[in-house]
C-alpha cells in the first residue's frame, strides 16, 4: 500500500451524479458534480425515473472528467469507493453498478458507504474530528443526531418522526411557488424578513426526547398562506420565509444543545444540505461559541451531496479492511448504528 492512499469515489443517491479522487486525508484532486436541478425544477421536487435516467447518462462521463482532472488512471488508486445507501433505490444502482464494472475491469477492492456517515465523514476534510461527539445530519431526506463515542460507532439518539427539515423547506417553497430548490430560495429571502413577525410553532421542544417533527410546522405555514387568498407581497413574504426559518432553526438547535447536555459530548459536527444555510450557520456558531462547545460544520460544497464526502468515508473504512463482493447490491434503506 502506497505512503498515501489515492481513492477514486462515486455518489448517485439522489439528484447529484458525483465522482472526486482524494489523496491522504484531506487532498482533494478532483471533485465532479453534475447536477440535476434544473431537470427536477418544473416537477418542485425529485422525481425519481428522471434521476434514474440522468445518472446512467452522465456517469461515465462524470468519473472520466474526474480521473483526468486529478491526472490518474485507474491503476494509480488503491480502490473504488461508493454510496451503497441509503436513497433512492434506481439512482443507488446506477453509482453501484458503476463502481463494481471498474473494480471488476480492474481488480481494485471495492468498498460500500453509507451516504449519512458520508455526510459526517465530510467533517474530516476540515480537520482532524475526534471521539466522542455528536453528529447533526440534517438534510433533504434526514434529520438526525447521532452520538459517535469511538471512530466508526454511531449510536442513534433522535431523529424526526415524519418530514425532515430538508424536505420540509422545499414543502414550503412549493406551498409559496418559490421554485426547486426550496431551501436556497427561502434563505435568500428570509435574510431581507423579519424573522420575528410570525410565531410559527417550535414542535416537540416541550417533547423529553430528542425527535423533532416538522410536519406541523408545515401544516401551520400552509394555513398561513391560505389565509392570504391573493398571495403575500414582498414584503410579507420575506417576513414569512424568515419566520419560518427562524422556527426550523431554533428547532434543530434547541434539540441539539439538549442532546449535547444530555450526553455531555463537547464537540458537535453539523452536516447535511441543510447545514449551508446561512441562518442555521449563524446561529449554531453563536451558540457554540458561548458554550464552549467545538463546532465543525464542513464548507457548504461538502454539506450538499457530493463524492469527496464518500472518498472521505470511504478512506477509512479501506484502512480498516471493508471489501464488497461483485454481489453488492444498493440499499435504499441503511440505518446509521452501530460500528461501521
Amino acid at each position: 500500500m502506497k505512503n498515501e492512499t489515492l481513492i477514486l469515489a462515486l455518489e448517485s443517491s439522489c439528484d447529484e451524479t458525483a465522482a472526486a479522487v482524494l489523496r491522504g486525508e484531506r487532498t482533494v484532486l478532483a471533485d465532479v458534480i453534475a447536477s440535476q436541478v434544473k431537470l427536477h425544477a418544473e416537477y418542485g421536487g425529485v422525481v425519481p425515473e428522471l434521476a434514474c435516467r440522468a445518472h446512467t447518462e452522465s456517469i461515465s462521463a462524470v468519473v472520466d472528467r474526474a480521473l483526468a482532472d486529478a491526472s490518474v488512471k485507474l491503476t494509480d488508486l488503491d480502490a473504488v469507493a461508493v454510496t451503497q445507501g441509503p436513497g433512492l433505490v434506481g439512482a443507488l444502482l446506477v453509482g453501484v453498478s458503476f463502481a463494481k464494472g471498474l473494480c471488476w475491469s480492474s481488480g481494485l477492492p471495492l468498498v460500500p458507504v453509507n451516504h449519512l456517515e458520508a455526510h459526517i465523514a465530510a467533517a474530516t476534510l476540515e480537520r482532524e474530528v475526534e471521539t466522542p461527539f455528536l453528529g447533526l445530519v440534517v438534510s433533504g431526506g434526514h434529520t438526525a443526531l447521532y452520538l459517535s463515542e469511538k471512530p466508526g460507532n454511531y449510536r442513534l439518539i433522535g431523529q424526526t418522526v415524519d418530514d425532515a427539515a430538508g424536505e420540509a423547506f422545499d414543502k414550503v417553497a412549493k406551498i409559496m411557488g418559490l421554485g426547486y430548490p426550496g431551501g436556497v430560495a427561502i434563505d435568500r429571502l428570509a435574510k431581507e424578513g423579519d424573522p420575528k413577525r410570525y410565531a410559527f410553532p417550535r414542535p416537540m421542544l416541550k417533547k423529553p426526547n430528542l425527535d423533532f417533527s416538522f410536519s406541523g410546522l408545515k401544516t401551520a405555514l400552509r394555513t398561513h398562506v391560505l389565509k392570504h387568498l391573493k398571495g403575500l407581497d414582498e414584503v410579507e413574504l420575506r417576513n414569512t420565509c424568515a419566520s419560518f426559518q427562524e422556527a426550523v432553526v431554533e428547532t434543530l438547535l434547541k434539540k441539539t444543545l439538549k442532546a449535547l447536555e444530555e450526553t455531555g459530548a463537547g464537540r458537535l459536527v453539523v452536516c447535511g444540505g441543510v447545514a449551508c444555510n446561512s441562518r442555521l450557520r449563524e446561529a449554531f456558531t453563536h451558540a457554540a461559541g458561548q458554550r464552549g462547545i467545538d463546532l465543525i460544520i464542513p464548507r457548504p460544497g461538502y454539506c450538499t451531496d457530493n463524492a469527496v464526502m464518500v472518498a472521505a468515508a470511504g478512506r477509512r473504512l479501506f484502512l480498516n479492511g471493508v471489501r464488497a463482493g461483485m454481489d453488492l447490491n444498493a440499499v435504499p434503506t441503511w440505518p446509521l448504528e452501530g460500528l461501521s
